[in-house]
């Protein structure tokens, strides 16, 4: 146990910095996962977009906030671009 106050200081904002940061990396997985299946349910090419800017955003912030690495933002976005385009494309044959 710290005996020193800055010591207890530290501990105590350690603790709050980990809830935060959990809380945000529980929401941006949620928010993952959410897109993958309005992936798989949608069929307007438009609304993907829309989503995909919205998912990107999350990702970029989480990033910028470290709450994830920036390359496994990026790495992410471009499986969800890669999907999004993959999906857009079958939409647009099947017109």
């Amino acid at each position: 146990m710290a005996h020193h106050k800055s010591a207890l200081k530290r501990i105590r904002q350690t603790e709050k910095r980990n809830e935060r940061n959990r809380a945000l990396r529980a929401r941006l997985r949620t928010e993952i996962k959410k897109f993958q299946s309005f992936l798989e349910e949608n069929k307007d090419p438009n609304q993907l977009k829309e989503a995909c800017t919205g998912i990107q955003k999350t990702l970029d912030k989480a990033a910028t906030k470290g709450i994830i690495h920036r390359k496994n933002a990026a790495r992410k976005k471009s499986r969800l671009m890669k999907a999004v385009n993959k999906q857009t494309a079958t939409l647009q044959a099947a017109e």
